[in-house]
C-alpha cells in the first residue's frame, strides 16, 4: 500500500475524471500536487485547500517541471476535446515536457489514461492521438502504466450526456451505421479504482491494461437499456448508411447538450469496436473486485442527475484555443485593443445577498429572465455553427461555482454578495462578457449594475457589435429590472440567506456532496 506520504501530480484535476480522483486520492492518503493552467477552478471543489496548486500549461516544459518537482508519481489525464486543428501536436508536446520533467525529478511512476481499441489507419484522429501520446510516455526512462477505456458511465461524462439526450429526446431514431457497434462501457467509479490501483502497486510499471465494465454491448442496446433503466418505452431505432461520423456529430450537436467540437471525437470513437481485447491485461489483473453492470452504473448516474450531486462534469471542461494574450474586462483603456460596452442599472429594494441569488440562478432549465425567444434563437444559430448553444445548460439551477458553464457562457469571476462575470463561448467574431456587480444602497437596497462587454476581432467584430446594438436597448435594460424585481421576491419570501454548507464529500456516497436548490421564483420569460 502506498505511504502516506507519497506525493503525486495531477495533470487534468480540473477534467472530468481528474477532479474526481483528487478527493479519492486524498482520502488514500496520497499528498496531492495539480498543474492547472486556471486555479480558480478548482475554488468549486471543497478539498481545494488540501492540494498543493501549480498554475501553468502542459504545454510549457518550466511548467510542468515546477509541478512534477519532489513528486513520486504523476497522473497524465489531459487530452484536448475540441476541433482546435493542432490538438495532436498540442498532445504530444505536453507527453514530450511529462517525460523528460518527470525523469529530471526522479518520478517513479506516471499513469496514463487513453482510450480503448486498435490504432490503425481506420482510428479516429482522437484515439491516434491517445495513442501516440502513450507510446511517448512509454519511450521514456519512467515507468508508465497506461489505462485504456472507452464510454465512461458517469453523471456529467460527455458520453453519459449524449447517450442521455439522445434515449429521451427521440422514441424514434434514424442512426447511421455505428450504434451496432461493439462497446464496453464501465462506471466512472471504477476508472477511478483502477487509476489508484495502478499507482498503488509497484508490479504495474510498464504494463498496459484494458478496462472495461462487464457488458459488451452495441451503442443501440445502451441506448434501449437505458430506456428500461429510465422507465421509458423501447426506443424505434432504424439504421442507414449515409450518415458519416461528421454528419451524426452535428445531428449530436442539434439533439444534445453536447457541442459539435466533442460530439465528433466522441462519435468517431464509436465508429469501431472498443472492447478489452482478447490476449490483452486487463482491469481484473489490476484489481479483482468486479465491476459495476452498465445497467447499474446508469441507474447511479441518473440518480446523481435527479439528486443534483453531479461532482464533476464535461461543462467544466473549458473551450481549446484560448490565448492568455486576449483582452480581460478589468484592462484599462491604454492597455491596448477596443472593449466595446453596454451598461445598463437599476435599483432594487432588497439586500445584495438577494440580488446576487436572483443573478446567480440565470441560465440552464430557469431560462433567462426576459426575451427568452431571442436567446432561444441564439442558442440555435450558435449550434448551427458548431456552438454549444443553450442546451448545455447548468451544473446545478441556483448555485454558481468559479468555472460554471451556463449555456453559452462561462462562469469567469465570482465574489459572494458583489460579481457575477460571465464570459462568452458561443462562436462569436471577438470575446465577450456579462458581469453584474452589486453595490450596496443601505441596509436594504441594491444598486444592480449591468455591463455587456464586447472585443471584436477586426471589422467583422465590430459590424456585428453595431447590428445588435438596436436588440441591445429593449433586452438589456429588461433583463437588469427584471433581475432587481426577482431581487425583491425573494427579499420577501427569504429575507435570511444563508451561505454555510458542508464542503467534505459524503462517506455514503460516490460523489462529494452539492447544496440543495432554495426556493426562488420561478424566472421570468417576458417578451
Amino acid at each position: 500500500m502506498n505511504s502516506p506520504q507519497k506525493t503525486v501530480c495531477v495533470l487534468g484535476a480540473t477534467g472530468y475524471v481528474g477532479g474526481r480522483l483528487v478527493p479519492r486520492l486524498l482520502e488514500a492518503g496520497y499528498r496531492v500536487r495539480c498543474l492547472v493552467r486556471s486555479p480558480e477552478k478548482l475554488a468549486q471543489h471543497g478539498w481545494h485547500d488540501r492540494v498543493d496548486v501549480v498554475a501553468g500549461d502542459a504545454t510549457v516544459a518550466e511548467d510542468v517541471a515546477a509541478a512534477v518537482e519532489g513528486c513520486e508519481g504523476v497522473y497524465h489525464l489531459i487530452h484536448q476535446m475540441g476541433t482546435a486543428d493542432d490538438f495532436a501536436s498540442a498532445d504530444r508536446r505536453a507527453a514530450d515536457h511529462v517525460a523528460a520533467c518527470a525523469e529530471a525529478a526522479g518520478v517513479k511512476r506516471i499513469v496514463y489514461l487513453g482510450g480503448l481499441g486498435e490504432v490503425d489507419e481506420d482510428s479516429s484522429a482522437h484515439l491516434a492521438s491517445r495513442g501516440e501520446v502513450a507510446d511517448v510516455l512509454k519511450e521514456g526512462t519512467v515507468p508508465t502504466t497506461v489505462l485504456r477505456a472507452a464510454v465512461i458511465i458517469g453523471s456529467g461524462s460527455a458520453s453519459f450526456e449524449m447517450l442521455r439526450h439522445l434515449t429521451e429526446k427521440l422514441p424514434f431514431m434514424v442512426c447511421p451505421r455505428w450504434v451496432d457497434t461493439r462497446v464496453q462501457p464501465i462506471a466512472i467509479r471504477d476508472v477511478l479504482r483502477y487509476l489508484i490501483a495502478a499507482m498503488d502497486t509497484e508490479d504495474t510499471a510498464g504494463h498496459d491494461y484494458d478496462i472495461g465494465g462487464p457488458d459488451v454491448l452495441t451503442y443501440r442496446d445502451m441506448m434501449q437499456r437505458y430506456a428500461a433503466v429510465a422507465g421509458l418505452r423501447k426506443r424505434a431505432i432504424l439504421t442507414v448508411p449515409a450518415l458519416t461520423p461528421t454528419l451524426s456529430s452535428y445531428w449530436v450537436n442539434v439533439v444534445t447538450p453536447v457541442p459539435f467540437g466533442l460530439a465528433k471525437p466522441l462519435v468517431q470513437s464509436l465508429s469501431v469496436d472498443v472492447v478489452v481485447r482478447d490476449g490483452r491485461e486487463t482491469g481484473q489483473d489490476l484489481d479483482p473486485e468486479p465491476c459495476l453492470p452498465y445497467e447499474t452504473a446508469v441507474r447511479l448516474a441518473l440518480q446523481r442527475v435527479a439528486d443534483r450531486e453531479v461532482e464533476t462534469s464535461w461543462r467544466e471542461a473549458g473551450l481549446a484555443g484560448r490565448s492568455p494574450a486576449e483582452p480581460y474586462p478589468g484592462d484599462p483603456e491604454w492597455s491596448g485593443g477596443v472593449l466595446l460596452r453596454d451598461v445598463r442599472s437599476e435599483t432594487a429594494n432588497a439586500s445584495a445577498a438577494a440580488v446576487y441569488d436572483a443573478v446567480s440562478r440565470i441560465g440552464g432549465d430557469r431560462g433567462w429572465p426576459t426575451h427568452m425567444w431571442a436567446w432561444t434563437m441564439r442558442g440555435w444559430l450558435d449550434r448551427l455553427v458548431g456552438g454549444v448553444g443553450l442546451r448545455r445548460g447548468r451544473r446545478d439551477p441556483v448555485e454558481l461555482r468559479p468555472g460554471d458553464a451556463v449555456d453559452f457562457w462561462r462562469v469567469e469571476a465570482l465574489a459572494r454578495d458583489r460579481l457575477v462575470r460571465l464570459r462568452a463561448e458561443m462562436r462569436l467574431p471577438g470575446d465577450a462578457w456579462l458581469e453584474f456587480r452589486l453595490e450596496p444602497d443601505g441596509p436594504e437596497r441594491t444598486v444592480l449594475h449591468q455591463r455587456a462587454l464586447f472585443a471584436p476581432r477586426g471589422l467583422i467584430g465590430r459590424l456585428y457589435w453595431w447590428v445588435l446594438v438596436p436588440f441591445h436597448g429593449p433586452i438589456f435594460t429588461s433583463m437588469v429590472r427584471s433581475l432587481a424585481r426577482d431581487a425583491e421576491e425573494i427579499q420577501a419570501t427569504s429575507p435570511a440567506t444563508s451561505t454555510d454548507a458542508p464542503t467534505g464529500p459524503d462517506e455514503d456516497h460516490d460523489e462529494a456532496w452539492s447544496p440543495p436548490a432554495r426556493d426562488l421564483p420561478p424566472a421570468r420569460r417576458a417578451g
